[in-house]
């Protein structure tokens, strides 16, 4: 290694640096580069690199080059340079890399955008770590794949690539988990007055969310594990304290006066006050 390759190295941030140097520890070991065909595909792909560091970029760029099937490209992290570069050669898969988690609500919604924008592109968010909130956000954002930086080599990350390119998932069995378990959650919605105090209690809450979701009386008792009489009441209820007199009121006062509850879940098997 030359002495401006060396500095280089030296002067990214530490995930990036164990990465390349997991490379160049596969290189010098004279190990051989899987061929693509091993991995069902025989097609180039174009691959586009956004990170917020010009530095990271090149030299993740670099590294991933190694790979001949690979096209690579690169840009900043931020959706009008996403979108420009895109423009200008289409990649079949994007590698987004989030930095800290002060710009994690930035950069989440630059994942929004760019998916909105080219739902087709298969998503993969780069990070020094994973949590909860990351790979639900991501996900919802549009993401495919998560990949921590700190944990991997090329070689995973290589993989991850033709993966989610092929249409895949790519998660550990923790982030898997994490996403079953939102699935199986029963989603509240908070509704306020002018004041900004909750009119409903819990459970007239999740009877709510369940309407606004288009759910009949008979799926709502079936969710939350009660009698359709049940629910009916429960509806009643939520009619006289807002003043409405129908599930279309319903619908668009909770669209205009309700908050999705984000940290406070609440089980459908729940003893809930009514």
């Amino acid at each position: 290694m030359n002495f401006v390759t060396s500095t280089l190295v030296h002067g990214i941030a530490r995930s990036y640096n164990r990465v390349i140097a997991a490379f160049m520890r596969l290189e010098a070991a004279g190990e051989r580069q899987l061929p693509l065909s091993a991995v069902a595909t025989s097609i180039a792909l174009d691959v586009l690199i956004a990170d917020s560091s010009r530095m990271q970029a090149q030299l993740l760029a670099a590294a991933l080059r190694r790979h001949p099937e690979l096209h690579i490209g690169s840009c900043q992290m931020n959706a009008a340079s996403i979108l420009q570069s895109v423009a200008i050669r289409y990649p079949q898969v994007a590698l987004l890399s989030f930095s800290a988690p002060a710009n994690f609500a930035d950069e989440i919604g630059t994942l929004r955008r760019f998916h909105l924008s080219h739902p087709g592109i298969a998503k993969i968010i780069l990070a020094d770590s994973s949590s909860r909130d990351l790979v639900i956000q991501g996900f919802r954002s549009g993401a495919r794949g998560i990949v921590s930086v700190t944990d991997c080599n090329l070689r995973v990350l290589w993989k991850c690539i033709l993966r989610v390119s092929a249409g895949q998932i790519w998660l550990n069995t923790e982030q898997l988990n994490w996403l079953i378990e939102l699935i199986s959650e029963t989603p509240s919605l908070r509704v306020f007055n002018a004041a900004g105090h909750s009119l409903l209690t819990p459970r007239e809450e999740q009877v709510v969310a369940l309407v606004a979701e288009a759910l009949s009386n008979r799926q709502i008792a079936i969710e939350l594990n009660l009698s359709e009489h049940t629910i009916k009441k429960y509806l009643f209820r939520v009619f006289e304290k807002l003043g409405i007199s129908s599930r279309v009121e319903l619908v668009l006062y909770a669209v205009h006066n309700g908050q999705p509850r984000t940290a406070e879940w609440l089980s459908a098997a729940a003893g809930l006050p009514g």
